[in-house]
């Protein structure tokens, strides 16, 4: 009779403990349906949600605190994370990596906050170290991330501690005390191997990136990307596109969008365009969509091409664009010089930046509205150094030298800061006036500035010395030249061909490509420019044949106007003639003016009629034509040809420009 009550008891019991249990987990899972739930939209960028999220929460555990302060961070409220931080009720090492994890992913100066969490923290875990050695080495501090490196327990370095010492190592170009450390590994993933890679490929030693590439046990898009753009990077195409098809073939690796930039950028660069039509199809096939960065990229390799229509059909496309989408569009139309339709699209631009204005001021320099230029240039919000560049190098590129410097000039005076590009810059002017008081000051604040040694500025210090007729100063300035690149070779060239040492440009060309340096067309036009200041006839032949034989560059009009100009001098002006008429483009002014030129020396009469009428066609108000032609009537004793001749240019109201000269003061 006892035991009936005992036993209702105890179920009455039960019951009560299983509805406590029931309403524990479901709270348990509130909880964790909340917490999610301020993650996500934290991650979305959606705040308000997340703090309402926690605020109407009836139980927060830690997991919620934490939460949210990661919420605030992410979306850039460091100091909201800070005060949560601190309301904390309980803290665990998670709380701390977070709030270390804000510090360290905000500025540099925040570390300090960083390391003194890092101070207070009784107890950490590798993911304590790896968070503090990589804001560490993100911040450029990689001294202080390989003590704390050297700090932490060797079962907690490898991988993750390690793959941030050494990216932090790089960051700064410490290639080999990367190597150190990639050496010194236990236990390496495919990040370790990916940033060596990567940084070796920036080093330029791109054959040490091969061996560790082909010595990796697995790889990446990640890998794949990094090898294939240090290749492209290097010059080395056929490589990197020959790397990427091994990849599509031999690999289990989805293609990225940050691959497929990275291929659009090189048939771009390398001006491959069937291979880029080819790389637009794939993207087509994979079902990509033209984000930001893969949308700019196609856009720049089109505007490169010269497919003006093609990179506005890829803008229209993209659903959402960012100031470089636009700038990106606006410069491929200057480029291809459709300079209105980039203003119209400039103006529409929703969000200028400086590159914004900047190539609009290039875009009407180069089409020689300068007016226009400065306009724009007043109009700008903030004139930076790029700004008060792109103004001077307008006027540099438009001949009007002495506007270039007057420019610079007040660019000193504003105190904006002058970059080597500046300095290059307005030693052309001063080399463009034959300035050489100019060229000296400018040389002087060079010196000051400590930038001497900018390839650049060497390079616009050789010819502006040269073009003032200072052969010996500019060699001096090629020689202490460390690395001279093919624009320093093709200016000491010209410039001893100018000034008429013609063996010595031949010599200086002869250890150029010894040195293994390829010549361009501009090398050639030296090169052939001295061969006519020496008269070295069969030199000049054999270099102008070599131009396609050797190294498949096209003679362009002025090649053959050099040549004309040898043949001419050296007395061969029918065979300066035939040259002329087997030109695969039609010849321009210059090349008659070289031919009429050398008809007076040599006195051919029907040589001087025939350049003369080409002449006079190209230029109707030249005099120089009838005053040649003229004279060599004279010579042969046709006076009143030549009579007729000078009536026919009054009666045209053809005049001889005067002649000019000018001083410095």
């Amino acid at each position: 009779m006892l035991a009936k009550p005992t036993t209702l008891l105890l179920q009455k019991r039960l019951f009560r403990l299983k509805s406590s249990n029931t309403q524990i987990n479901r709270a348990g899972k509130f909880i964790v349906h909340c917490n999610s739930q301020i993650t996500e939209h934290g991650r979305n960028g959606n705040l308000k949600e997340a703090e309402s999220i926690f605020a109407r929460m009836p139980h927060k555990n830690v997991i919620s605190w934490t939460a949210i302060l990661t919420a605030y961070y992410e979306n850039g409220h460091i100091a909201k994370a800070r005060e949560m931080f601190d309301k904390m009720p309980q803290k665990t090492i998670a709380s701390y990596n977070a709030m270390i994890t804000a510090y360290t992913r905000s500025k540099p100066m925040m570390m300090r906050e960083a390391s003194k969490l890092f101070a207070e923290m009784t107890e950490r875990n590798s993911v304590s170290y790896a968070t503090m050695i990589t804001g560490l080495a993100r911040a450029g501090m990689v001294d202080n991330a390989e003590e704390l490196y050297l700090e932490a327990p060797l079962e907690w370095r490898d991988p993750v501690c390690s793959n941030a010492l050494i990216s932090g190592h790089l960051k700064v170009g410490r290639l080999e005390e990367a190597i150190r450390i990639f050496e010194g590994m236990v236990k390496r993933d495919v990040v370790s191997w990916s940033s060596m890679i990567d940084g070796y490929c920036k080093k330029e030693k791109i054959d040490h990136a091969r061996e560790l590439f082909e010595k990796m046990p697995e790889r990446n898009v990640v890998t794949w990307t990094a090898m294939i753009d240090g290749h492209m990077k290097m010059g080395y195409y056929e490589v990197g596109f020959g790397l990427f098809l091994r990849m599509r073939n031999e690999a289990f690796v989805q293609v990225n969008s940050m691959m497929l930039t990275v291929m659009f950028e090189a048939c771009g660069e390398f001006g491959k365009y069937k291979e880029g039509i080819q790389m637009h199809g794939l993207v087509s096939r994979l079902g990509f969509q033209f984000d930001v960065f893969l949308g700019n990229a196609v856009i720049t390799m089109y505007s490169r091409f010269g497919f003006v229509d093609e990179a506005r059909k890829i803008f229209d496309m993209m659903n959402k664009k960012d100031v470089v989408s636009w700038n990106s569009l606006i410069a491929c139309y200057v480029q291809n010089d459709e300079v209105e339709e980039a203003y119209l699209l400039f103006e529409k631009t929703p969000k200028k930046d400086v590159i914004s204005w900047t190539t609009m001021i290039t875009g009407f320099s180069s089409k020689g509205k300068m007016g226009k230029s400065i306009e724009l240039f007043r109009m700008m919000p903030d004139q930076d150094d790029i700004a008060w560049t792109a103004v001077i190098s307008g006027f540099v590129g438009n001949g009007e030298y002495e506007e270039a410097i007057y420019w610079f000039i007040e660019m000193v005076r504003k105190m904006v800061r002058l970059n080597p590009l500046t300095l290059s810059t307005v030693l052309s002017a001063s080399a463009g006036l034959a300035t050489l008081k100019q060229g000296l000051l400018i040389h002087t604040l060079v010196l000051k500035m400590g930038m001497e040694f900018d390839l650049s500025i060497q390079n616009s210090l050789v010819s502006m010395y040269t073009k003032c007729g200072n052969v010996a100063d500019g060699h001096q300035i090629f020689m202490s030249i460390k690395s001279p690149n093919i624009v320093s070779f093709n200016t000491m060239i010209t410039g001893f061909a100018q000034n008429g040492f013609g063996e010595e440009a031949l010599e200086l060309f002869h250890k150029m490509l010894n040195g293994g340096q390829k010549p361009n067309q501009i090398t050639f036009l030296g090169v052939l420019s001295a061969c006519t200041h020496a008269g070295l006839l069969e030199q000049g032949w054999n270099h102008f044949r070599s131009m396609q034989s050797l190294y498949q560059i096209d003679p362009g009009p002025h090649h053959y106007s050099c040549m004309v100009d040898l043949l001419g001098r050296a007395g061969f002006l029918d065979d300066a003639i035939d040259l002329i008429h087997s030109m695969p483009c039609e010849p321009h002014s210059g090349i008659w003016g070289a031919l009429l030129g050398a008809s007076r020396i040599h006195l051919r009469l029907d040589v001087a009629k025939l350049a003369a009428q080409q002449l006079l066609e190209l230029e109707p108000d030249n005099a120089a034509p009838y005053a040649v032609v003229s004279s060599l009537y004279s010579s042969a004793g046709r006076k009143s040809d030549s009579e007729q001749l000078r009536m026919a240019q009054r009666l045209k109201g053809v005049k001889k420009s005067p002649g000019c000269s000018w001083i410095i003061v």
